[in-house]
């Protein structure tokens, strides 16, 4: 006679079977608090001429930053316009101020100490989050980061987004994957919180691949994780490629299986920031499935259910025991 097994209880994060980016910041401040995203007026070194020229063929002409303030308005009116307009959602909260457009740790430190310090003095701000490049770490960018993760909730956003270099020479992305794990090495000498930004659907990537990137992931030092939906937007280099027949959109069925087989080999203290995001509707060229962005969310929710799985079920027992002793991942 067949024996049947019970069903493994799930891991919960509040009624999330992930560790939620949400429910992180309720468990630190005991409150909602949201991203007040800003435009610093940065640029990159890929797109100034240092490294390259152009850019990464997926990013937008506001580096990313298409949620952003107005780069022509002061620091203190993009955080009031963009605070405001958020409050609509959450009318009771704190805020992180978010530097999220192009590389914003890609300036003298005298200019980013003021940037910054600019930040914090914002009513209600209770830290930083800063997006950048693992390229854009100098050593004295990187000490007044330590200060600043002395004395405030910092996180440092830097983008990875494949770690193959086949990959990242197409989308232009101007440096390897050994320099993205020597910025994160940089970071986390001074205990500073690193989350890596990744893209599924880049142009020639199998699902293989992409869960290479996601396993390699899991075995860094770091702290969160984006899981990035690739938009195609007009006006962008990527165009061309998507033009030349170099670029599949991911259907939603894949996209949502893809996350959950990530989250399931991600170590479950990883804080996920993100697992799908929508580009602006008058930009976006596809996949079109993706403005629907509740919708991808709630087919996530339900595939993690339909399996009875949860972020780390697929994490390897030795990996769990290390975490359970202290020690570092």
């Amino acid at each position: 006679m067949k024996t049947i097994q019970p069903e493994e209880t799930p891991l919960m994060w509040g009624d999330k079977r992930y560790n939620s980016w949400n429910y992180h910041l309720r468990q630190t401040f005991g409150e909602k608090v949201f991203k007040v995203p800003l435009d610093g007026g940065f640029t990159c070194p890929n797109r100034d001429g240092t490294v390259a020229i152009g850019g990464c063929t997926f990013c937008s002409a506001r580096g990313s930053g298409d949620f952003a303030g107005n780069r022509r308005d002061s620091l203190v009116q993009q955080f009031e316009e963009v605070k405001e307009r958020m409050h609509r959602k959450w009318p009771q909260a704190k805020y992180l101020a978010y530097f999220q457009a192009f590389s914003n740790t890609y300036a003298p430190v005298d200019v980013l100490r003021q940037m910054y310090e600019t930040a914090l003095e914002q009513e209600g701000v209770v830290g930083l989050a800063i997006a950048t490049r693992p390229d854009c770490l100098p050593g004295d960018v990187v000490e007044l980061l330590a200060e600043l993760n002395e004395r405030t909730y910092l996180w440092v956003e830097l983008g990875l987004q494949t770690i193959h270099e086949e990959t990242s020479r197409l989308v232009n992305r101007g440096h390897d994957f050994q320099c993205f794990l020597d910025g994160v090495e940089k970071l986390r000498r001074h205990n500073i919180r690193t989350c890596a930004h990744i893209i599924y659907g880049l142009p020639g990537e199998t699902e293989d691949m992409m869960m290479e990137t996601a396993k390699a992931c899991a075995e860094m030092d770091i702290q969160g994780i984006k899981i990035h939906l690739l938009h195609l937007l007009k006006n962008t280099p990527m165009v061309k490629q998507y033009e030349a027949g170099l670029l599949r959109f991911l259907d939603k069925e894949t996209y949502v299986k893809l996350v959950v087989d990530t989250l399931e080999i991600l170590p479950p203290d990883m804080i996920i920031h993100r697992l799908t995001g929508d580009g602006p509707p008058d930009l976006l060229i596809g996949p079109l499935w993706s403005l629907k962005k509740w919708e991808v969310l709630n087919a996530i929710d339900d595939e993690l259910k339909r399996r009875n799985s949860w972020q780390g079920k697929r994490w390897s027992s030795s990996r769990s025991e290390l975490m359970r002793s202290g020690g570092r991942r």
